[in-house]
């Protein structure tokens, strides 16, 4: 019999510390959930991922935005959208989620500790005045939005991706600064509202990780919405005023908006936990390093989620968590496939899997490109998407997918298709020979492929002439 209290105690109960628990309880360990908040699911559930998706899912809907090449450019469901109509139903859903989650845990017989943890010593843990003890722990602290200390946040005129549930109303105008994922999703979001959108990125392009076509398409598709980019332009200063609030570019110009959503990055959750008591340190991002194991430097601690930085995505911090508890307690089989699916929730929005063309094209990897444009597909015309496309990345030699990229309607739901299709090692002409249903968006890949198989036919014949020449 363990010494301890616990077998294992995680520290966050956000996706990674979740399923960190409940792995742990179906091993047969005593395991614990410590959470500062007074309700679980940390960052994801109450103020990150699912209310943002449920937020677009009510712009969407209330907008009438997916059915206006149907009906007209002037379709809405609802006239004068307010953040009521919006946000009554992102209430709903988080508290779904977070009755399942208190099911899920109390079914697996996890202990929720509610307060703010702090390390004593590598064994041991001190909430809001209560030492408890474990063999092992799993830090999911995951993060919180990066605040510049040059920026005089109000949460009202200048704000975080945390504010934007406390808005008392829809903003006329926007600034956002940053052209990352979380920005771009609710600058398309307030743009499909009807709000006058100004992106505002020091780059030279949007989601720089992503494949350049698919993000051309994005971009234009939010410019028809009426959003504006500056790109390799810095903001300088926010200045909030109580008519509005004034950006400073460093080029001089100066951006006036009713609200500024300031996106720059976020910040690991770890300043509070005393990190030296156990051993540990993190880094100027607040970010705790891992190894492939995701054990910390110290043996017996663990880390998981957001708060070791990349992919920071809710998909792979669930399976990091879990794989951290299986390691623990001497499940080293376990492992991630390494093919991760990106989904990124603009409107529309992108998915994808695999290599793009800009890394193929580094590497000196040869490929073919087949695409199937979602106005070619009658399930396209049904739900009225005309921009949405799919796009493979094939090899010529070994017909192997390199990489899948989707844009559109359902992305982040097609993207598994061929996610599975390359984790197994399936050939091109898997797809080309599937049946698929008929009207459905999962048909792309069959158009698709046979527009690479087609492709490849041609140069093998042109090769064949050239060499009998």
């Amino acid at each position: 019999m363990s010494r301890h209290e616990f077998d294992l105690i995680v520290i966050g109960s956000g996706p990674a510390g979740q399923k960190a628990a409940i792995q742990a309880a179906k091993l047969g360990r005593r395991a614990a959930i410590i959470e500062r908040k007074r309700v679980v699911g940390g960052v994801c559930v109450n103020t990150g991922t699912i209310p943002s998706k449920t937020l677009r899912e009510a712009v969407i809907h209330l907008t009438g935005l997916a059915h206006r090449s149907h009906y007209g450019q002037s379709y809405r469901v609802k006239d004068q959208i307010t953040v009521d109509d919006l946000f009554w139903r992102t209430q709903i859903v988080i508290q779904k989620e977070i009755e399942v989650i208190n099911d899920q845990l109390t079914r697996n017989h996890v202990t929720v500790l509610c307060g703010d943890a702090t390390f004593v010593d590598p064994h041991t843990v001190e909430v809001d005045g209560r030492k408890t003890t474990a063999e092992k722990f799993v830090i999911a602290t995951g993060t919180r939005p990066v605040r510049p200390a040059s920026v005089e946040f109000d949460d009202r005129r200048i704000i975080d991706s945390d504010g934007i549930l406390q808005l008392e109303q829809l903003p006329e105008s926007m600034v956002v600064v940053g052209a990352g994922v979380i920005g771009i999703e609710y600058a398309a979001m307030f743009a499909a509202l009807g709000t006058r959108v100004t992106v505002v990125e020091r780059g030279d392009r949007l989601l720089p990780f992503c494949d350049s076509q698919i993000v051309e398409a994005l971009q234009y598709a939010l410019r028809e919405t009426g959003v504006a980019f500056r790109f390799r332009e810095t903001v300088t200063a926010v200045e909030a005023y109580e008519a509005g609030s004034v950006t400073v570019l460093d080029s001089g110009k100066r951006v006036l908006s009713d609200t500024v959503l300031y996106s720059a990055g976020r910040q690991g959750s770890t300043d509070g936990l005393a990190l030296e008591n156990a051993g540990l340190q993190a880094d100027d991002r607040g970010r705790i390093e891992v190894d492939k194991s995701f054990r910390t430097r110290v043996k017996h601690i663990y880390a998981a989620g957001d708060v070791i930085g990349f992919p920071s995505l809710a998909a792979t911090s669930m399976e990091q968590g879990r794989l951290a508890a299986c390691h623990a307690f001497g499940l080293h089989e376990a492992h991630t496939h390494e093919l991760l699916p990106f989904g990124i929730y603009t409107i529309p929005e992108i998915s994808y899997v695999g290599k793009t063309e800009e890394e193929l094209t580094a590497a000196s990897i040869p490929y073919e490109v087949g695409i199937a444009r979602y106005r070619e597909l009658a399930r396209g015309q049904i739900v009225g998407d005309h921009n949405g496309l799919l796009k493979l990345l094939v090899d010529p030699e070994t017909r192997l997918l390199l990489g899948v990229h989707c844009f559109g309607t359902g992305a982040t739901e097609i993207v598994h298709i061929g996610q599975t299709v390359m984790g197994l090692g399936g050939t091109i002409e898997y797809l080309v020979n599937a049946v698929f249903n008929f009207p459905t968006l999962s048909e792309a890949y069959k158009v698709a492929a046979l527009d690479a198989v087609n492709k490849l036919r041609a140069m093998s014949r042109v090769m064949a002439t050239r060499k009998a020449a």
